[in-house]
């Protein structure tokens, strides 16, 4: 099969705002309808075709990657009361295997969950939660077998292993266990897949009968659970993408009433800890890159706060977690992450020193509240994942574990370097960048990675995979771009709303800075993101389109405008605070300018790869198809176009890591044989 699919046109007028357009692609909404299932697999036949040249390459690649982990692996274990908790893989199996130690790590080793027991026989299995009651006796974990995110809660037994009859269907992500270890409170979400109840249940008792603790009924808040590391609160919070409100219910008295910490209000955003007598408070009121109070518990309102650490303009403070005796600020300055860890006893402060100066690092897990050991997580696009262990005292790093990387990685033989491309209004936009010593020559290939959305901070850290490009002498970037939280919460606002294009027009900065300096050939500049990172693709592919060679766009969030005038999609009313509400014609005016479906034109285009998820819930599969389908009725070149969609599986792709693996290697060959470089 070597004609591609073209999908029938069915022209649906749609009038909004006095303006009315022709959507020819409209009818592939209709799952149920057996031409669109046969469409998707024409379209997946297709690129089987286009790609069935390169099968060799893409099962060496997949060898290849595949050959770069170490399959039978453990993570470092760590300390939760009396056991020593780690998870480990086996070769050939797909999904991890959850397991401790009591007292010592030279006891016998106890399974308390092997999710490839509960994946045998399902295409795809996705967990929501692994989480052990405090007294240790108890397992819950919530799986998904669709790729729908609708998850079916189980309880294990852990002295007898026996499942317990609590079975509860379609929970969210969100789960807490109550001290006593026989009551715990879970999410679910509405029939727009939004959280918004929050439900108790007892151990052994009816969960029809379960009770409503709590429940959002505004369309915009979504509700979570978090338990305080002190293990005095369970906290509920509901929030939006701007605002936010926090209750507190006593975890040693799960019936008991709900505290309000501080009611919602507009654009206010605030997160909440506690320690012995009061709580601390992470606060935006007042504060666009957040500042940090405390209150009592007993007196925990607004008028109550007090201030510990002040608003700094260039330094956004993005969380806290909270010990006996210290406390660990999170804060993000110039796109890193910098650790700041202040003492409850005088005024001592520090930062913990990062060993390079381009790094990804994060905190946990670190569940015991009483210790004066932190927990580290590092990584840089050329050092692979380690775990340290901080000692607070003597401020000292321990190496506890490094992953594996097989088939002779020589961290030494890689460059990273930060360098900075300057926007249209000025702008200094942060690029992160690794290739191998010696590849940066002009004449080489670059894959440009990008997002941009959502106040999300995308660190530049390790993959394993992504030496297979940097061993073929590929340039690997990271386009730090506004409307990502990199550069601190005004970095967000300016890459939203009404000023959106800012996103786009900082990745094509970068994109252009990248060529000019040399760490990409003109005609080798390769392009990725996934969800609003492929709105990011399609928009600049529509605007600069012969700036990119090739472009991987994973589940993209493409058909902004019928998404967005929508509110029976789900997440379509928590998404107007992210992009305006076209509702309004101001917003509906601004969407449609830069829609990429809306705004395909009869012209050239890269090559592109797109990749989408049936079951999908965020994006739904209909986005990626119908952009795909409109591409191919108006693209005026012969470069390659291809449609993979996974019929098993939603927003994240394949859930097994093999199976994942393959899905790389598809992108990875898709990239070469458009460059036309060798195995």
């Amino acid at each position: 099969m070597n004609e591609a699919p073209h999908a029938k046109r069915i022209p649906k007028e749609i009038t909004e705002h006095g303006k009315t357009r022709t959507d020819d692609y409209y009818w592939l909404r209709e799952k149920e309808n057996p031409e669109v299932i046969s469409y998707l697999e024409e379209e997946n036949a297709y690129a089987e075709s286009v790609m069935s040249g390169a099968r060799d390459l893409r099962q060496k690649l997949f060898e290849e990657l595949k050959g770069r982990i170490k399959e039978d692996d453990t993570s470092a274990p760590y300390k939760h009361g009396d056991f020593y908790y780690y998870v480990r893989t086996e070769a050939g199996k797909q999904y991890p295997i959850f397991c401790r130690k009591q007292n010592s790590l030279d006891a016998p080793e106890e399974i308390i969950f092997d999710e490839n027991e509960v994946a045998a026989g399902h295409a795809f299995a996705s967990t929501a939660f692994v989480h052990v009651s405090p007294d240790h006796g108890k397992l819950a974990y919530a799986v998904d077998f669709l790729g729908n995110e609708k998850h079916v809660l189980h309880i294990k037994d852990l002295t007898t292993g026996v499942l317990l009859p609590d079975t509860i269907s379609d929970v969210d992500y969100s789960f807490e266990w109550a001290n006593d270890s026989q009551t715990f409170f879970y999410t679910v979400s509405d029939e727009l897949r939004r959280p918004y109840r929050v439900f108790r249940h007892k151990l052994s008792s009816d969960p029809a009968k379960d009770a409503l603790v709590y429940e959002d009924i505004d369309e915009r808040f979504s509700v979570g659970l978090s338990k305080t590391r002190s293990d005095a609160f369970i906290g509920i919070t509901s929030e939006s993408k701007i605002s936010s409100e926090v209750h507190l219910l006593s975890a040693d008295e799960p019936a008991g009433p709900l505290r309000l910490v501080s009611a919602r209000e507009q654009d206010h955003e605030y997160m909440v800890e506690h320690h012995g007598d009061e709580l601390l408070i992470v606060t935006n009121k007042g504060a666009k890159n957040f500042k940090l109070m405390h209150a009592p518990v007993a007196t925990p309102s607004q008028e109550h706060w007090k201030e510990v650490i002040a608003h700094r303009d260039d330094v956004l403070l993005d969380g806290i977690e909270v010990f006996k005796d210290f406390y660990v600020v999170h804060e993000l300055f110039d796109a890193l992450t910098q650790l700041r860890v202040r003492s409850f006893v005088g005024s001592e402060e520090f930062y913990i020193d990062m060993p390079e100066a381009v790094y990804a690092v994060g905190t946990g897990p670190n569940p015991e509240f009483d210790t004066h050991t932190l927990r580290l997580g590092y990584s840089s696009l050329t050092t692979p994942g380690t775990v340290y262990d901080f000692d607070i005292d003597s401020r000292t790093l321990t190496k506890i574990k490094q992953q594996e990387v097989l088939g002779g990685y020589d961290p030494s033989a890689y460059a990273v370097e930060r360098t900075y491309a300057t926007a249209e209004d000025g702008t200094k936009i942060p690029i992160s960048l690794a290739y191998k010593k010696g590849a940066k020559t002009g004449t080489n290939p670059c894959w440009l990675y990008g997002y941009g959305s959502y106040g999300m901070v995308i660190s530049p850290g390790f993959s394993a995979s992504r030496v297979s490009l940097l061993d073929r002498g590929f340039v690997f970037a990271i386009a730090h771009i506004r409307g990502g939280g990199d550069g601190g919460r005004a970095w967000y606002e300016n890459g939203k709303y009404l000023k959106k294009k800012n996103t786009f027009t900082d990745f094509i900065a970068c994109a252009e800075h990248l060529i000019a300096e040399g760490y990409s050939a003109k005609d080798k500049l390769i392009i990725s993101g996934r969800s609003a990172g492929g709105l990011l693709m399609g928009a600049v592919a529509n605007m600069r389109p012969e700036l990119f060679r090739a472009v991987i766009a994973g589940v993209p969030f493409v058909d902004v405008i019928n998404t967005m005038m929508d509110p029976t999609i789900p997440l379509t009313v928590t998404e107007y605070e992210e992009w305006g509400n076209p509702n309004e014609k101001e917003y509906y005016d601004y969407l449609s300018s830069y829609a990429p479906y809306e705004n395909v034109e009869k012209k050239d285009y890269p090559n592109i790869l797109v990749t989408s998820g049936l079951n999908d819930t965020r994006v739904q599969y209909w986005e990626p198809t119908k952009w795909v389908a409109k591409l191919r009725a108006n693209k005026t070149d012969d470069n390659l176009l291809i449609l993979k969609t996974n019929m098993g599986a939603g927003h994240g792709g394949a859930s097994g890591r093999y199976d994942a693996l393959h899905e790389v290697a598809l992108e990875f060959a898709f990239v070469l044989r458009v460059l036309d470089i060798g195995e």
